[in-house]
């Protein structure tokens, strides 16, 4: 029997759940740490796109054509995810990624994420490997000095060191 695969993070963020929420599901918010281009729409089956690249050519910029699944205000967002350009075969599939937002204090909330829906095989080895890297090493560090330190400079951005501290 296989073992299902689930990449499980979480990283503690210096801002409340209301502020930290706005960043994963507004355009500015997103801008602000994720990536430098996107296109939301809040609702079920509402657009969650992520572009990487803003200026590639349509299904090449990164999340493009993601959707939300679910959503619960401040506390819950499910979304469909694909594997980068780089391993065509299966970027035509999706897995999903659930965030979950706990507000530990006033000013401190964690944000918990779950990517799961991965299949088997050397394409998909390779996907999940990189998103363990992607989501530990970029993402979850660049939000948190995103409120720790500023908004990114997505011309100028911070080294990886410097998003670990």
């Amino acid at each position: 029997m296989t073992a299902i695969r689930n990449i499980h993070t979480s990283i503690d963020v210096p801002a409340d759940v209301k502020t930290v929420w706005a960043a994963w599901t507004t355009n500015d918010g997103a801008r602000s740490f994720f990536a430098p281009g996107s296109n939301f729409f809040v609702r079920v089956e509402g657009a969650y796109e992520i572009f990487f690249n803003p200026a590639g050519e349509p299904g090449m910029r990164g999340g493009d054509d993601m959707r939300i699944l679910t959503y619960q205000p401040h506390h819950m967002l499910s979304f469909t995810w694909n594997a980068p350009p780089s391993i065509p075969e299966i970027r035509k599939q999706r897995t999903l990624v659930v965030l979950t937002f706990d507000q530990i204090s006033e000013s401190e909330t964690r944000v918990t994420l779950d990517h799961m829906g991965w299949g088997t095989g050397k394409d998909w080895d390779e996907a999940f490997e990189y998103f363990v890297a992607a989501w530990n090493d970029q993402v979850l560090p660049c939000l948190k000095y995103r409120f720790e330190v500023g908004a990114i400079d997505w011309d100028n951005r911070p080294d990886v060191e410097s998003l670990r501290r």
